[in-house]
């Protein structure tokens, strides 16, 4: 066997290296954060948008619009955050798991959640996906409806009446008037 060298697949120059270490930058807190009130713990929100930030960096030149990224990484994270809940769904379903759920957690994480919180983010669990979805890109990252849309791949009136339901359905949870 001769010895070989091995050469980059393509010229350092066109790497998009640059353009994905600004977005990372720039919005890898806010894609952790909804990818945590996705799937409930912080190291398999990190694993989903880390997973997202290789596929965008081995992908980017198949991207036709690097200016109009984030709503796709947006859309990425939420899909991955759905693979990792129908996952665990499944290994529910067939006795197998609670093996990515802790049981416990840890006194640290239990002193940084108010009591407040913990009851808001467990009736936020318990809304259907959608609702789920729209409601945490509305008011935890501030999307307008249109951007909600265009990550969800939704109409704009259809962000509006998911975002009423959600919001009636956690005022119901948690007992409070509408």
């Amino acid at each position: 066997m001769r010895n070989r060298r091995l050469v980059p697949a393509e010229p350092a120059a066109d790497r998009p290296a640059a353009p994905v270490a600004a977005l990372f930058r720039e919005h890898h807190g806010e894609l952790v954060r909804l990818a945590l009130l996705m799937v409930g713990d912080l190291p398999t929100a990190e694993d989903v948008v880390q997973d997202v930030y290789a596929r965008l960096h081995s992908r980017w030149s198949q991207i036709a619009a690097p200016d109009a990224v984030l709503p796709y990484v947006r859309s990425a994270v939420l899909n991955g955050c759905r693979s990792v809940l129908r996952r665990r769904a499944v290994a529910r379903r067939v006795g197998a798991a609670h093996r990515d759920e802790p049981t416990a957690k840890s006194a640290e994480s239990e002193v940084m959640l108010s009591e407040d919180r913990r009851q808001v983010l467990a009736a936020l669990a318990r809304l259907p996906r959608h609702r789920r979805e729209v409601l945490v890109l509305r008011y935890y990252l501030g999307l307008s409806e249109a951007e909600i849309a265009a990550v969800l791949g939704i109409s704009p009136g259809t962000v509006k009446s998911t975002a009423a339901r959600g919001l009636a359905a956690l005022a119901r949870e948690l007992g409070e008037q509408s």
